[in-house]
């Protein structure tokens, strides 16, 4: 175990050493010019070179690149062309608010799919399984802005049961906190209960075909027992990876959720930085979003171990 855990632990360097090369490329080969848009419509060509020679954009491409390497080997993200601050200290500033509406997507998102899936499954053909299936396929349809704007049409402009925008901190107390999260983080969970309860549905529902299932009921343990011990436990392999796909897939949602809802986090500083053209922001934001992928692929591969003893690394 510890000798696959290094060796991941090895693997996640390439693969962000890719990540930083692909992202600065990407950034510097695509139209719009950061100086440009620091100095303003009315800004003269020289004052734009001057801000351009500055921000070191004047140099070559491969100078540039290993300037910026060589300080974020150094674990320094660089300067924000736009925000005039270290990189770090602006992320350290908005992650709260991305962790915390992650965090409780996600457990919104496995606290209702996983049950809703196992129903589905054992309740084959009925109407609960054919809401499921209905309800997974327009879930994962629909955009998450246009789920938004519905829920907010809805919940927060007709009912008034909660703010149409905005965030509270957790320094600020759990109840405020909490309050202005629940409609946004039920707007992006939506599209994650949709894919997990339908892959919990189809695993669990192999399952509930074996051999042990019918060995199990023959015996007279109760149902529940043997959808939770036995049906559930020996489909959580395939659980476990739809929900590591999600967390994946929640960075995309993040961005779009944090707009609509104008949530302080790193989903809305990418928005602005982007728009800024401000590179060193969105190459640290960046950077962050693809370790934690690799984090959370790392963490789905070891509870192989847990859910599937049989599996040996």
């Amino acid at each position: 175990m510890l000798s696959f855990l290094f060796r991941r632990l090895l693997s996640t360097l390439p693969v962000l050493g890719v990540v930083a090369v692909l992202v600065f490329l990407m950034l510097r080969l695509t139209p719009g010019d950061p100086a440009a848009v620091l100095a303003g419509d009315q800004a003269t060509t020289e004052q734009i070179a001057m801000i351009r020679a500055n921000l070191g954009l004047d140099r070559s491409i491969p100078e540039q690149f290993l300037i910026w390497f060589g300080h974020l080997l150094q674990g320094d993200l660089g300067q924000s062309y736009y925000y005039k601050m270290p990189v770090t200290e602006l992320i350290a500033q908005r992650i709260e608010p991305t962790l915390s509406l992650a965090v409780i997507t996600i457990t919104m998102a496995v606290s209702v799919a996983v049950p809703l899936g196992v129903l589905a499954a054992w309740r084959f053909g009925s109407w609960l399984d054919r809401g499921v299936m209905a309800f997974s396929v327009a879930g994962f349809s629909v955009p998450v802005f246009v789920s938004a704007y519905l829920l907010i049409w809805l919940f927060s402009l007709k009912l008034g049961w909660f703010p149409v925008q905005g965030y509270k901190r957790m320094s600020g107390g759990f109840g405020p906190w909490l309050y202005h999260l629940l409609l946004p983080a039920f707007t992006l969970s939506l599209i994650y209960i949709a894919l997990i309860a339908r892959v919990t549905r189809a695993s669990v529902l192999e399952t509930l075909g074996e051999d042990y299932i019918r060995t199990a009921r023959a015996k007279g343990l109760p149902e529940a027992l043997v959808l939770k011990r036995h049906a559930l436990a020996n489909a959580a392999v395939p659980i476990a990876t739809v929900i590591g796909i999600g967390i994946a897939l929640l960075i995309g949602g993040v961005v779009v959720t944090e707009s609509v809802y104008a949530i302080p986090g790193l989903g809305r500083l990418t928005v602005d930085a982007v728009l800024a053209r401000d590179f060193p922001t969105v190459q640290g934001v960046i950077l962050l979003f693809s370790f934690v992928y690799v984090l959370v692929n790392l963490l789905v591969d070891l509870s192989y171990v847990f859910f599937d003893p049989r599996i040996r690394y």
